[in-house]
């Protein structure tokens, strides 16, 4: 190996060790085909047999036999980590030293507006997806890419998407295939995306927009029925498609196409 090479080789290793990611870089696996997805942060249930996909909360366990995705909160706080992010105060996006809220979740929005603060952000959710991927999962879904049209014009498109590339690229240390969560018509796989994880495509009809970008890589959660049977119709032959209900319970509603 030339000198040069080996120069090149070592800065990569260290930059590894620097950002806290383990060089496992094991083989990511795509979506299956063919199957059912079922959406679970609201909580774990049995399946039938016919759903081979499951996305579950990072805090709960993938199941056996399936292709478990695990869910992050990447761009956005859990609403009850309110004291987690209080010690990061500086994380999190603020308005007039008011944290900045996603109105419809009651989510504080996460600070990506300059390199050090990304940096930091991404160590904090590097930890969580390292975890996701000890505990048997094959695939992690960063929740929201679309988090900075919630901001009141704060972050720019062009933060959000820096930010994204370095959740990507750790999902991919870890040997995770990473999952693009919405803004239907932005092609994620220029950055490393393997797969979209869609909501209420067929509401805003933006599946095809998926489907454009990812073709049979792409799961859709619809939370109406007439949604539902839309995206069925059109796409139901060649993408995982689940009818669940807004509060995703256990016990609540699961239709498949």
């Amino acid at each position: 190996m030339r000198r040069g090479a080996v120069i090149g080789v070592l800065l990569a290793a260290s930059l590894v060790v620097m950002l806290g990611q383990g060089p496992s870089f094991a083989a990511r696996e795509g979506l299956p085909v063919g199957t059912d997805v079922d959406y679970q942060l609201g909580g774990d249930r049995d399946l039938p047999a016919h759903v081979g996909i499951i996305v579950r909360d990072r805090t709960s366990s993938p199941q056996a036999g399936r292709y478990n995705i695990c869910y992050v909160n990447g761009f956005q706080t859990q609403p009850d980590a309110k004291r987690f992010w209080r010690r990061h105060g500086d994380l999190v996006l603020k308005r007039d030293g008011r944290p900045v809220v996603d109105e419809a979740w009651g989510e504080w929005l996460l600070d990506v507006r300059t390199v050090r603060k990304r940096q930091a952000l991404a160590r904090i959710v590097g930890r969580w997806t390292a975890g996701c991927a000890s505990d048997g999962f094959a695939a992690v879904e960063y929740d929201n890419l679309d988090s900075f049209t919630r901001s009141g014009r704060l972050i720019t498109r062009a933060q959000g998407l820096a930010f994204a590339r370095l959740l990507v690229r750790r999902a991919h240390v870890e040997g995770l295939a990473a999952g693009q969560k919405n803004l239907a018509g932005y092609d994620g796989t220029r950055i490393g995306f393997d797969f979209a994880v869609s909501e209420s495509c067929a509401h805003y009809n933006e599946c095809g927009a998926y489907v454009d970008d990812f073709g049979d890589q792409v799961l859709m959660i619809e939370y109406r029925l007439r949604d539902f049977r839309a995206a069925c119709s059109r796409h139901g032959d060649d993408v995982a498609i689940v009818l669940r209900d807004l509060d995703l319970s256990p016990d609540g509603v699961h239709r498949w196409c």
